[in-house]
């Protein structure tokens, strides 16, 4: 099965991915617009540094879904 297609049905199918998927590219929005600006707090660095966790973490998460989608199917 091709990466994109089981990205897919995963996305239709399995609800912890489909949130997984939301989280990583809302954190990504936020880590952009926060990239944006030109100087930041002290706070908004700590929330950078936070966010580049959060999205490693899901990314992670999704990617052993992916992984354990391949095996059984």
């Amino acid at each position: 099965m091709a990466h994109g297609s089981l990205i897919e049905r995963l996305m239709a199918e399995n609800e912890e991915f489909r949130r997984l998927r939301q989280e990583h590219q809302r954190y990504d929005q936020e880590l952009e617009a926060l990239k944006q600006q030109t100087s930041l707090s002290a706070e908004q660095q700590w929330r950078m540094t936070e966010l580049k966790k959060l999205k490693l973490m899901a990314k992670d998460r999704m990617e052993l879904i992916l992984r354990q989608s391949r095996v059984t199917a």
